[in-house]
């Protein structure tokens, strides 16, 4: 399944024949290292309101040989979810596809209000470009959350869900029963800054920020977790040349991919006064892919709830026997699955992997 970003798409696929990623070091490379295992990707969106960024990573799953995308699932985030329903039909029918979209939450797991950023992803999610119609399809009769227990609980142990947005309906499929965390192979999470600022505040990342919540459900899960945040999703650029690029592939969903950021560079150039766009979702979408380019720490993770630091996401990297280790009562650290957490990337090797799956030029 996939879901999204603030908006944001999730995938479920077969997990890499080589197992998990090594902790605190890069896994050693092998020709098509942990891409060959990934023969059945459940795409779910959660949410999916389809930025540009996520509709790259879209594009680039159905591209990939190495995923077989099978769903989507959407929720709030960039976009409001009915609309993030409406885009993810529309990204179906430019990829020729045809799968099931499953809806899902319309506020965080509190029912506190949330932020839309259109000023990033424009109102419509997709860059204001036009590019949205009531497309045909219909969503599926069931809740995007029970999509997901019902899934993972039909083929245990070779579904991994890609999670690209805000991790409501992930935490309330796990809820559902205790067996739907086991039952997952791994989910790969886009979300969380470790080691640097955030993106919506200089303590949270978009979509932790969105619903701490529910992000600290999913980490306290016994569910097997990756987690993609911003401490390497910086790293991964697209250039305006390149997005350009991408527009004279001869049309189709590279060039409808260049249309669509072009809403997305122009913030990037007065937020951040560059002339490129961050790769968040592609380099998630990476991440389950080729584990390989990435290197990994693990340790237990934990999200703040509130306050000024609300979304804040920090790892207990081990370094210290706690005196409170054995009393869950005084250290949440205590009974969580450890988590492994990107801290490095092969920028250049995350680029040309989506760029290759886009048809684009390095």
């Amino acid at each position: 399944h996939r879901c999204a970003r603030g908006g944001g798409v999730r995938f479920f696929s077969c997990s890499p024949r080589g197992g998990a990623p090594t902790a605190r070091h890069a896994l050693p490379r092998s020709p098509r290292a942990s891409r060959a295992g990934l023969a059945l990707t459940r795409v779910r969106r959660d949410p999916f309101s389809s930025p540009p960024d996520d509709a790259l990573a879209l594009i680039a799953a159905f591209r990939s040989p190495a995923l077989d995308v099978v769903a989507l699932t959407t929720t709030f985030g960039n976009v409001e979810t009915v609309q993030a329903t409406r885009n993810a039909f529309v990204l179906l029918q430019l990829m020729g596809a045809s799968v099931p979209v499953a809806e899902g939450a319309h506020r965080a797991l509190s029912g506190a209000p949330h932020r839309v950023a259109d000023f990033v992803h424009g109102k419509d999610g997709l860059g204001d470009t036009g590019a949205v119609e009531d497309g045909p399809g219909e969503k599926e009769g069931v809740d995007a959350a029970d999509f997901i227990a019902e899934a993972a609980r039909a083929a245990p142990g070779t579904l991994s869900l890609l999670a690209l947005g805000p991790l409501t309906n992930v935490a309330r499929a796990l809820a559902r029963a205790d067996d739907v965390a086991t039952n997952l192979a791994e989910i790969v999470v886009l979300g969380g800054a470790f080691f640097r600022n955030g993106n919506v505040s200089p303590a949270a990342e978009a979509n932790i920020r969105a619903d701490p919540a529910a992000a600290d459900a999913v980490f306290s899960s016994r569910a097997r977790v990756r987690v993609v945040g911003l401490d390497v999703t910086h790293a991964c650029r697209l250039t305006a040349a390149q997005l350009e690029g991408l527009g004279g592939t001869g049309g189709g969903p590279g060039a409808f991919a260049s249309r669509i950021s072009r809403f997305y560079l122009d913030y990037h150039r007065a937020a951040y006064a560059m002339d490129a766009v961050f790769l968040h979702d592609p380099t998630a979408l990476a991440a389950l892919v080729d584990p390989a380019l990435f290197t990994w720490t693990e340790g237990a993770v934990v999200v703040a709830g509130d306050g000024v630091l609300a979304g804040a996401t920090v790892i207990d990297q081990g370094e210290k026997v706690w005196a409170a280790q054995k009393n869950a009562a005084t250290n949440p650290w205590v009974g969580r699955t450890p988590a492994l957490v990107a801290t490095q990337v092969d920028s250049e090797g995350v680029v040309a992997l989506v760029l290759g799956l886009l048809g684009g030029k390095k």
